[in-house]
């Protein structure tokens, strides 16, 4: 899968966790905020970090928001603020645009206008959120430590019919398999010989790193 182009607008704590996760995964991030000091924070951390108003449409217009594949708006507690910039981001045309809503009438606002989807910070990790952005492989992540993640991933197509000892997890990707979904079935201890096929879903722990390794090469 090709590396996207991501526009992030509102670089509090969980727009800046998405962006940096986002680029981390090798995509391209243009980061908005209007306040200097936080952009020139983040300037070596995404692709390309801007101060600017996220709610101006000519500012955006001029930033060529129509050409990014995905928005994601994370403006903070400025309900109107956060509306604005989604309607004028959608109507600029990018095809798929993620908000960040405050509580749920403000995200029944935010569908009405277009979001494709809200996210609550409470409930939404700005890194899960990027990795479940990255790809559909990428059921679920939950980073429990700066070193170490959980991820759900769909079995790969050139996993199908090998067994865990033939993919060698833990040696190929430094990663440890908790368990393997087989639709309504969880198999909580695996052993080596057991076949992975295709739909089937795998729980893995392991470092941060070696996760992430693991995603972008499923998204080649």
């Amino acid at each position: 899968m090709p590396n996207r182009h991501f526009v992030v607008i509102g670089l509090g704590r969980f727009g800046s966790s998405i962006a940096k996760t986002l680029y981390s995964l090798g995509n391209e991030v243009l980061a908005i905020d209007t306040d200097e000091e936080i952009v020139q924070s983040m300037a070596d951390s995404v692709t390309h970090a801007v101060q600017a108003d996220g709610t101006d449409e000519a500012t955006l217009k001029s930033l060529g928001i129509r050409n990014f594949d995905v928005a994601v708006v994370t403006i903070g507690s400025d309900v109107q603020s956060s509306v604005m910039a989604t309607l004028i981001i959608k109507e600029l045309g990018v095809k798929y645009v993620i908000t960040k809503a405050q509580n749920e009438l403000h995200a029944k606002i935010l569908y009405k206008i277009g979001a494709d989807r809200v996210v609550f910070p409470e409930r939404d990790m700005g890194v899960r959120v990027a990795h479940n952005l990255c790809s559909s492989n990428i059921l679920d992540y939950i980073e429990l430590s700066p070193d170490y993640s959980i991820m759900e991933i769909t079995a790969l197509k050139e996993w199908e019919g090998k067994s865990l000892r033939e993919l060698s997890m833990r040696s190929r990707y430094g990663l440890n398999v908790m368990a393997i979904k087989k639709n309504n079935d969880i198999n909580i201890s695996p052993n080596a010989d057991d076949i992975i096929e295709a739909g089937d879903t795998l729980v893995v722990i392991g470092g941060t790193k070696e996760v992430s390794m693991i995603e972008k090469e499923q998204m080649k």
